[in-house]
């Protein structure tokens, strides 16, 4: 898509948590450093009855919380909160809504971005009000936040609802793990370096694992998180994004359309896990009350305050059924109240065709590479080594780790916010951190196989205490076929 740098930002949803956490920090942030238009100008909305002035007093509030000392610039939060403006609104109150779409007008000066950061029943409304206006025609995009949906057929909707008014290049769906310093790396690392890439295939890696570990409960979401559990809320977006990097074929171009093209073939040969495969594929878990960093915590049905279906854990066995990949099982797991938080990517090669060291009493364990993603940003490789000493009835080994510490190498940069790098590529109209319509659409096939499975067998979620690793059948996925879970 041929874009020019966005000069206008309209976030609706302004007040929402996401706008303070994230939004807003992320914008200071790139303002700060001189990488917007200078012209750049932003319109929060939301139902909040607020002014320019009451608006910016809380962005000053947000920023003096969220961002740390050290990148705080009096003179930069200034300037940015001058560009800072707000329109209160409701999109089903006529009146409002045409003094928002009159403001938007008269804001404009080039290319505008909506960020719809709202529930997604209003993403087609919201677009629907702006294509009546006059205000999504030729320079303007929309960045949609995730969840796109709640199945393939109501995903299938709101991408229809949006479309009907911005074209598909114009439409960046949003998952923030694509904006991850680490998530992109994983890129770098294997399509910038000869050394992985011709063993990055069935020939030498025995098993993947990939996952997403939380320590945090639902966190005042419970109404939200009870109707999506986390094979919609965590699987369907940010799991299978982080399975489509890692099996993905090499794109011709690091460019939008190529790489996209890559994960969706990825999506579309996964193996399905219906009705005959659930039970021994996937396990879903509910956390009960458990300890987590030393703390007591209560079970998801207390912190819910009702009974509850709803899995917090899932655990899968997928295969990916292409050349590359015939025959690696990817063990892919999510759950809130595990021991710690992290995300990473294991991959464990198949271990030497012949050992020269068999009647030594030396072992050798498969190599094995870790990409670790958050909270730390770490990539390990685990190698066998002599132990040191005089071994007089042959040579001892041990496992060792060759470490880069991201963190260490560029100790200089800053680390920045996710929502940064999709800012500032939506902001100048690149899509290629973003999901298409048909990955979106093809992930939710995939994953209403598995919930069309559960719902046949009346599967319910196993209990697993928090502040472990989910319930034990989960540990007889990987076992039964020879595997173990890194922990």
């Amino acid at each position: 898509m041929s874009a020019r740098p966005a000069s206008l930002l309209v976030i609706f949803g302004a007040t929402g948590d996401l706008a303070q956490r994230m939004l807003l920090p992320s914008m200071y942030g790139l303002y700060r450093d001189g990488l917007l238009p200078a012209d750049i100008r932003i319109l929060g909305t939301a139902r909040g009855a607020l002014d320019d002035a009451g608006f910016r007093a809380g962005v000053a509030e947000t920023l003096a919380k969220r961002v740390a000392v050290g990148d705080r610039d009096a003179a930069s939060i200034q300037r940015f909160l001058e560009a800072v403006h707000y329109q209160a609104a409701a999109i089903d109150d006529a009146v409002a809504a045409k003094a928002l779409t009159d403001r938007i007008c008269a804001m404009t000066r080039g290319d505008v971005v909506y960020h719809l950061s709202t529930a997604p029943r209003f993403y087609a409304p919201i677009c629907d009000l702006l294509g009546a206006a006059g205000l999504a025609g030729a320079g303007t995009r929309v960045m949609l936040e995730k969840p796109i949906g709640h199945d393939l057929g109501s995903a299938i909707a709101i991408n229809n609802g949006v479309t009907r008014v911005f074209d598909e290049a114009r439409v960046f769906r949003v998952d923030h793990y694509l904006g991850k310093e680490g998530v992109q790396n994983l890129l770098a690392l294997r399509f910038g370096n000869a050394l992985f890439e011709p063993l990055w295939n069935a020939r030498h890696i025995e098993q993947v694992q990939i996952t997403v570990a939380e320590t945090i409960g639902v966190e005042g979401r419970g109404d939200y998180y009870d109707d999506s559990g986390a094979s919609r809320d965590m699987l369907q977006n940010h799991l299978l994004q982080l399975l489509c990097l890692t099996a993905m074929e090499p794109p011709s171009h690091f460019d939008p359309g190529a790489v996209r093209d890559e994960k969706l073939k990825v999506l579309r040969s996964l193996r399905p896990i219906g009705i005959n495969e659930v039970a021994a594929h996937s396990v879903a878990g509910q956390y009960t009350n458990g300890a987590v960093d030393a703390a007591t915590v209560p079970g998801y049905r207390d912190e819910l305050g009702r009974a509850s279906s709803t899995e917090t854990y899932i655990a899968l066995r997928a295969h990916i059924d292409n050349w590359r990949w015939s025959g690696v099982p990817f063990y892919l797991r999510t759950g809130k109240r595990m021991p710690r938080r992290c995300t990473e990517i294991y991959l464990q090669f198949r271990a030497v065709p012949h050992s020269i060291f068999k009647g030594t009493g030396a072992h050798a364990d498969p190599n094995a590479l870790v990409i670790k993603l958050q909270p730390e940003e770490r990539i390990e490789l685990m190698l066998m080594h002599k132990t040191p000493g005089l071994d007089r009835s042959g040579l001892k080994l041990a496992q060792v780790t060759l470490d880069l510490d991201v963190h260490d190498a560029f100790a200089q940069s800053r680390r920045r916010l996710a929502y940064e790098r999709l800012y500032l590529d939506a902001i100048e109209g690149n899509g290629t951190l973003f999901v298409r319509r048909d990955e979106t659409e093809a992930a939710w096939q995939w994953i209403d196989g598995i919930l069309d499975g559960w719902r046949a067998h009346a599967v319910q979620p196993k209990s697993y205490p928090a502040g472990t690793w989910g319930p034990s059948s989960s540990v007889a996925l990987t076992e039964r076929h020879g595997h173990s879970w890194r922990e």
